[in-house]
């Protein structure tokens, strides 16, 4: 198990080399069988595993008895970490698939770590308390933006200009433009005046034309990329957007199993009283 492995944990995240390695110190190892159930749903929380091979699979089981699968873990993840802290009763099932080798580190280990060096639990503290800042700064904010906005206030002058430019060259305008000036030019060069400035094979045209060609190729490529840009803008904005309603339904759900486990029990007994 490497250091980096085990900061993988955001508990652990804000540990020294020397906390980590003291705290690794503290993991017992386990080889596992396929099929193996590690803990059941209401089991007590008594410690955190971490992955080193195989693969575990975390479940429940619905109101007729069906398993429903969560997820699957490999290796180098880790679940169970919050049972470090509070200690409460398993939320799933964890079950071995294929031959798995764990790290276990047990609730028991850790506080007592944790009373033997304060200062690294007042480290994991601000690492928690950082972590919730930076969440409830997204819930606050306003995650839902337009990315046409968004990306109209970062375009610089160069940038609309490119646009500009590249929007009238892929446009019926500037092919009837074209033609028309190609054909104004032959006609002049060649009908007009007796001996044009530019007789055929019109090489003066040629050449104006194979500069524009060049001058509007990596307009046209500046103008594409900018577009690749702004894909990449709607996506990340998609992205808080959708982090932040995940964050949100994980509150509403938190808030619902505390109006559940403490407050509707209160309120019954109250009933009953009255």
């Amino acid at each position: 198990m490497t250091l980096e492995c085990l900061r993988s944990v955001p508990l652990f995240a804000s540990l020294d080399d020397g906390a980590a390695r003291e705290l690794r110190d503290l993991l017992t190892h386990q080889t596992a069988a396929s099929g193996t159930l590690l803990f059941r749903q209401g089991d007590s929380g008594d410690g955190m595993y971490l992955i080193e091979s195989g693969k575990v699979r975390i479940s429940i089981r619905d109101q007729e008895g069906n398993e429903v699968i969560l997820a699957e873990l490999a290796q180098g993840d880790f679940f169970g970490e919050m049972a470090l802290i509070d200690g409460r009763q398993r939320s799933a099932y964890a079950t071995v698939c294929g031959e798995a080798r764990l790290s276990i580190l047990s609730r028991d280990a850790f506080l007592s770590f944790i009373r033997r060096t304060p200062d690294v639990a007042l480290e994991m503290m601000a690492a928690l308390t950082d972590r919730l800042r930076r969440t409830d700064e997204l819930l606050q904010g306003r995650a839902s933006r337009n990315a046409n906005d968004e990306e109209a206030a970062r375009a610089t002058m160069a940038d609309r200009a490119a646009d500009l430019i590249a929007s009238f060259g892929g446009s019926w305008k500037f092919i009837i433009a074209s033609t028309t000036m190609i054909a104004s030019w032959m006609v002049f060069n060649s009908f007009i005046l007796a001996r044009g400035i530019d007789p055929a094979p019109y090489d003066i045209l040629s050449l104006t034309l194979a500069v524009v060609a060049g001058v509007q190729a990596p307009i046209i490529m500046m103008s594409q990329n900018r577009q690749g840009e702004k894909d990449r803008l709607r996506a990340d904005l998609d992205y808080q957007v959708n982090l932040k309603n995940e964050l949100s339904l994980a509150e509403v759900l938190r808030r619902l199993d505390v109006l559940e486990s403490e407050r509707l029990p209160k309120w019954f007994e109250e009933i009953k009283r009255t």
